[in-house]
């Protein structure tokens, strides 16, 4: 395993191999979990000059998936992500921050339905490898809050117990497989 000091160079989101997820409160007393199937991404890392370093990413919205079709097909409609009118998710990176040997704060913009608000990511770096198909990958993890309010996304239903159906904090997960670029 080397360390974030020794990444350089143009890596790839090996989205096969990687996750994009999400969790929210329901009802207010369990978690709906899911995430996205299809994105893609690249990063130019320096990890001698983390300022050197950026990192886009762009989610297809409609590639949403909790497990259950009536509530992918809610939170795809206009109530939550109207895919039909903003098919993409997106994210820029704008500052890449070490915070110790192997972790690093990730910051940049995240537009959900054309809005834009800078978030923090904290990822850790997992190592990196050689697979046998001669790739050199380099694994990250990462996990941060988001309020769904921030970026339109505002429906909701009142319980007749109080609180609400739909938790206004969503958490974003990260397990990334990049591969390094010739």
């Amino acid at each position: 395993m080397s360390s974030l000091t020794d990444l350089k160079g143009t890596y790839v989101i090996d989205g096969a191999h990687s996750r994009i997820g999400f969790s929210a409160r329901h009802a207010m007393v369990t978690k709906v979990r899911g995430g996205f199937s299809s994105f893609e991404g690249t990063a130019q890392l320096d990890g001698t000059n983390p300022d050197a370093s950026n990192v886009t990413v762009s989610i297809d919205a409609s590639s949403f998936d909790s497990g259950v079709e009536m509530r992918d097909n809610h939170v795809k409609g206009g109530d939550f992500l109207d895919v039909e009118s903003f098919p993409k998710l997106s994210f820029a990176s704008t500052k890449v921050t070490p915070t110790g040997p192997d972790t690093f704060d990730l910051t940049g913009n995240l537009t959900i339905k054309d809005q834009t608000h800078p978030i923090t990511i904290p990822f850790t770096y997992v190592g990196t490898a050689k697979d046998p198909f001669g790739n050199v990958r380099s694994g990250f993890e990462g996990e941060t809050t988001i309020n769904r309010k921030d970026y339109g996304i505002v429906w909701n239903a009142a319980l007749e117990t109080g609180g609400v159906l739909v938790s206004e904090k969503v958490t974003l997960d990260f397990e990334i497989s990049a591969i390094q670029q010739a």
